[in-house]
């Protein structure tokens, strides 16, 4: 019998912000490739957002006390969000200070900029604007110089640096001040520039045991599966780097011999896959409440504020808000850096499982503070820095997406990883893309509005 990994999925939901505006963006912006027949899908259609499953509303409802509505128009809201920041992001250059979600159902798109001038621009699109002081590009460089400190010295009692956007600052959660102002200096950061945030909490790795579906480590550990991936013609799935090293076998849920650990980092990331044999099967789904699949379709980044589940071997299904992307962790294992962190909870054994916004895939689970019981903070490894490392394809519902192809130099191809701002050419035309995504067969840029814009 084929046992079918829970590895990828979801659906999302109905309701969108409303058309794009013109007004106030240079011609580039506003500019849209003519469709070869027909009218071009929106946003929430090309991502999935309209097909909301019952496991993702339901989750939704119960881990953020939404309405079955709101909970379909959060999605949908999500989605048309993220295409409005990515033309945004792309029209201020380096004047962008990022972007992130407010309200009940996300209908509140906010777009940060270091110059006042651009706020009609910013409120022609749809958004609020927030002028501030910092762009996001320094306030990533700064982050840089405490990642390089963290290399010289001690951080287990600054366990956790990121960037706070919405805040347009750099936070660091530490023991005590004195631990923080130490952590600062052998950065060279002005101390009046980074905010600090005391906490007894301290993320762990959540590698007990299971995840969507547990696997088995070496017939020990458990963790949990992630997403289903090919590589040519091998299947697997990705899961946390910290679940098992290269050559490491693996057994499924039941028991059976599953497969063996291609790739693995860990410390500095936290990402692996595993390629598996007969009868396993790369499937598009990933385990929701009650075991229901839901499929993956893609894996189109979701901005700070957006709502998220997490599916896990041993609490199964949970739902949150993503609060921080590029986050620096320090586990007792290790500094990881790269990691989003969330309100999703999670305990040992989900490590490795799937984190996934609307139906597109997120990141696997790295680690966290707190339980189930009591709420907690999760972090995830991005799928998109995971897919790219070890040359992966996401396994995805609507369509098979051909492996990444050769370096052609800024040619889009299906299967690349593309963050958000790369340039492109396609058919003869350049394109911007707005979120970071891998791309998917039926994702060309003349065709899909949310992810590339002509330029």
């Amino acid at each position: 019998m084929v046992h079918r990994h829970a590895v990828t999925g979801r659906r999302v939901a109905l309701t969108a912000l409303g058309a794009l505006v013109a007004t106030g963006i240079p011609a580039a912006v506003a500019a849209e490739p003519t469709p070869a027949a027909g009218p071009l899908p929106s946003a929430a259609q090309t991502l999935g957002a309209d097909r909301p499953s019952a496991p993702m509303l339901r989750a939704l409802e119960r881990d953020l006390g939404l309405t079955p509505a709101q909970a379909s128009r959060r999605l949908v809201n999500e989605a048309e969000a993220g295409t409005r920041a990515g033309r945004l992001r792309n029209a201020l250059g380096d004047r962008f200070a990022g972007a992130w979600l407010r309200g009940t159902t996300s209908q509140e798109l906010m777009v940060a900029t270091t110059d006042a001038a651009d706020v009609p621009a910013i409120k022609a699109q749809g958004a609020k604007a927030a002028v501030v002081k910092r762009t996001l590009r320094d306030l990533r460089a700064a982050k840089q110089k405490l990642d390089a400190a963290a290399a010289r010295v001690n951080t287990r009692e600054t366990p956790l640096w990121y960037v706070d956007i919405p805040a347009n600052r750099i936070v660091v959660e530490a023991g005590s001040k004195a631990a923080a102002a130490a952590f600062v200096k052998a950065a060279g950061l002005d101390g009046k520039s980074v905010s600090v945030k005391v906490t007894k909490n301290r993320p762990r790795l959540m590698e007990d045991l299971t995840g969507g579906d547990a696997y088995y480590i070496d017939g020990t550990a458990r963790c949990s599966i992630g997403f289903s991936v090919t590589k040519g013609e091998q299947e697997g799935f990705a899961s946390a780097g910290h679940c098992g090293k290269p050559g490491a076998k693996t057994t499924g849920y039941n028991q059976a011999a599953q497969g063996t650990f291609q790739a693995s980092t860990f410390p500095g990331k936290d990402m692996s896959w595993v390629a598996v044999s007969d009868p396993w099967k790369a499937t598009p789904n990933v385990k929701g409440e009650g075991g229901q699949a839901v499929e993956i379709t893609g894996s189109v980044q979701a901005l700070v504020g957006a709502a998220i589940c997490r599916s896990g071997s041993t609490t199964g299904w949970h739902c949150g808000k993503v609060e921080q992307h590029d986050t620096s962790v320090s586990y007792a294992e290790g500094k990881v850096d790269g990691l989003t962190q969330t309100t999703v909870c999670a305990e040992p054994g989900d490590s490795g499982g799937p984190y996934v916004s609307g139906v597109q895939a997120q990141g696997v689970t790295s680690g966290g503070s707190g339980d189930c019981k009591t709420g907690g903070t999760t972090f995830y490894q991005p799928i998109n820095p995971l897919l790219s490392d070890f040359g992966l394809t996401l396994k995805t519902a609507e369509a098979e997406t051909p492996a990444p192809q050769g370096n052609v130099a800024q040619t889009w191809a299906a299967g690349r990883v593309y963050e958000a701002g790369a340039t492109v050419t396609h058919a003869g035309v350049r394109y911007q893309c707005l979120q970071t995504h891998q791309a998917q067969g039926p994702w060309a840029p003349a065709g899909t509005p949310a992810l590339w814009q002509r330029v």
